[in-house]
């Protein structure tokens, strides 16, 4: 004799209706703050200049006048923003290299060594993670013009491969996630502290350095402010690049005629060429990141 048991009716209380309505409001809120305004922006690369102001803002465009915004691009100034691409790539990544070859070790040092001043450094590193970019602008542009590297590719890649965030995560990482026993066990075997750092401790560390790898090269991607200072003209990035391209608008600048004019369909699809680099980094990384943002998260 099977018996059924009753299936359990759950009624939400009031608390819980006002709970679920306020997480529909919030997702509702982020979609139309974020999302809408990229929806347009890949809709308005597909129009002529005349459809992008006489057209609903989502009226799709078609592929002929994405093709014609295209072609403007690249002929602007025999195709410069490919070179602002460039640059950028060049910065980001040599920056990056120099982050991780002293961000990781120091990140583990300040977790796992034994050393005088190590929380001093912990605490100055923190104070210094908290200090707004922009403050650092001023005096950063002052010493790299005292050294000469204005105007000079060094001047981007310098600044961009300061990343204390990155080591504050390291630290977190490595506190967290891997435990001592291993590495004395290690020492015990014979390993020095470079052989205990790059073969027990670098091989466990790989989501962290997918984490600093993804958060600084993102970060040297969109910096604008010091590169505008310091690396002005052919030798800006593709962030600082655009800006020139805003100004070659007629709808924003009346002197903008010719071939020095640039329309904003061009814009839009110039602006879609800048995050494409960083979206596929992140769509072919998110599964390193998610591991990297949850390590630690649990103790056993």
């Amino acid at each position: 004799m099977s018996a059924t048991s009753p299936r359990r009716s759950y009624q939400l209380t009031p608390g819980a209706w006002l709970g679920r309505a306020a997480t529909v409001l919030v997702l509702v809120f982020f979609v139309v703050f974020f999302a809408l305004p990229i929806v347009w922006l890949l809709i308005a690369s597909g129009k002529t200049p005349h459809q992008l102001v006489s057209t609903g803002a989502f009226t799709p465009g078609s592929l002929g006048a994405l093709s014609a915004n295209w072609g403007a691009l690249v002929h602007f100034q025999n195709g410069i923003v490919f070179q602002w691409l460039g640059n950028s790539a060049f910065y980001a990544v040599a920056a990056l290299a120099i982050t991780l070859l002293t961000t990781i070790p120091a990140g583990y040092a300040l977790a796992l060594g034994d050393f005088r001043g190590r929380k001093a450094l912990l605490t100055t590193t923190l104070v210094v993670m908290l200090i707004p970019s922009t403050a650092l602008v001023l005096p950063v542009f002052l010493e790299l013009s005292a050294v000469s590297l204005v105007g000079k590719p060094a001047a981007a890649i310098l600044p961009f491969s300061f990343f204390p965030f990155g080591v504050y995560l390291t630290y977190i990482y490595f506190s967290t996630s891997v435990p001592r026993d291993l590495l004395d066990a290690a020492r015990i075997d014979g390993c020095g502290e470079l052989a205990v750092f790059g073969r027990v401790a670098m091989p466990l560390a790989r989501p962290v350095v997918a984490l600093v790898g993804f958060f600084s090269f993102v970060a040297n991607w969109n910096n604008f402010f010091l590169p505008f200072l310091t690396v002005p003209g052919a030798r800006s990035p593709i962030q600082v690049g655009l800006t020139n391209l805003l100004a070659s608008v007629p709808a924003f600048n009346f002197t903008a005629t010719g071939d020095a004019a640039v329309e904003l369909p061009t814009l839009a699809v110039a602006t879609l060429l800048s995050v494409t680099p960083v979206l596929l980094i992140f769509l072919f990384s998110q599964r390193f990141l998610v591991a990297g943002l949850t390590a630690g998260g649990t103790k056993e």
